[in-house]
């Protein structure tokens, strides 16, 4: 029989997980209707990393992200409404619109930032767990990266520099099996966990769909990372969207493109919680409750004003006064 507490706590993964969903798939529309400026990489199909994670983590702790890293940072619980006039390109965006989708940050969550170079979110995580080392702060700091970052030398030499300096760090791989356009196996020789080993770090591998079994490694690895040092988390989930937004995945098998709806986590966490005695007229509530704030967030967005040009060098230079 299953505890009460353990189904509350369900029901708060599912919700996180539904919120980004809702949210990528706004945004999804907002991009086609040519309302988000630039690209833009959907995380759909792996919201049970995210919501799993960012669960296990308090308010000490820090992360940063990658080019697909929406998921994240909605799931640490930033301000709908700024995300997605950040996203729009509005000044009221948490980064004053001049960030967008690639680089949405927030200090006051932790949020160390998102980035379009492969891998770069690695160093600027360790360096923040060197931070909370020397200043024992006790938090730990987390990284996300995709498979195609396990052949980026920067990894490797994270990875080396943690293990030698017992960093508060969890590096956490969200191997969806793709590296842009090249299945992982043709562009990396290797295991993750190998790699791992070979640095001496512990290397735990879950199900990436199965929100319950990431929340309870991640738990368990940010506890080991605060007082042991560096830890490795691989989630195996599936990419649903193409690279970008617009990527026809004409290089994507089609058997594979049709069996994802299998394996939706959504699907998966809905599932296990009727079957704990949620009924579906909760979760239709908390479906609609979701749909509104998003909505009421990308209107709030929209009647933002766009930025000022006089603003761009603003927090990008320092002018020295001589004298």
């Amino acid at each position: 029989m299953v505890s009460q507490r353990k189904r509350d706590k369900q029901l708060r993964l599912y919700k996180t997980m539904r919120l980004v969903r809702i949210v990528e798939t706004q945004l999804s529309k907002l991009f086609a209707d040519s309302e988000v400026p630039g690209f833009i990489h959907l995380s759909i199909g792996q919201e049970a990393i995210s919501s799993g994670v960012m669960t296990a983590l308090d308010e000490r702790d820090t992360m940063a992200t990658n080019h697909r890293g929406h998921g994240h940072v909605i799931a640490r619980g930033l301000d709908l409404e700024r995300f997605f006039m950040e996203i729009m390109g509005k000044a009221g965006g948490i980064c004053g619109g001049r960030g967008g989708s690639m680089h949405v940050a927030d200090m006051e969550l932790g949020i160390l930032g998102a980035n379009g170079i492969v891998g770069a979110g690695i160093p600027i995580a360790m360096g923040s767990a060197l931070a909370h080392q020397v200043r024992g702060t006790g938090g730990v700091a987390v990284v996300f990266f995709g498979d195609g970052a396990m052949a980026e030398g920067v990894l490797h030499e994270s990875l080396n520099m943690a293990s030698l300096w017992k960093l508060p760090m969890v590096f956490v791989c969200e191997n969806n099996g793709w590296s842009e356009f090249s299945p992982t196996k043709d562009q990396f020789a290797a295991a993750l966990s190998d790699l791992a080993a070979a640095f001496k770090i512990p290397h735990t591998l879950v199900d990436g769909n199965d929100v319950w079994e990431v929340s309870q490694a991640a738990e368990s690895l940010v506890k080991e990372a605060r007082n042991n040092g560096p830890q490795v988390l691989e989630c195996k989930t599936f990419r649903v969207r193409g690279h970008y937004e617009g990527d026809p995945q004409k290089y994507r098998p089609e058997d594979e493109i049709n069996s994802l709806s299998d394996i939706d986590p959504l699907a998966r966490a809905e599932r296990s919680l009727i079957e704990q005695g949620v009924s579906q007229d909760e979760l239709n509530a908390v479906m609609s409750d979701i749909d509104q704030r998003v909505a009421a967030a990308v209107e709030v967005a929209r009647a933002d004003d766009l930025p000022e040009f006089s603003a761009a060098l603003s927090d990008v230079y320092t002018l020295k006064v001589k004298g």
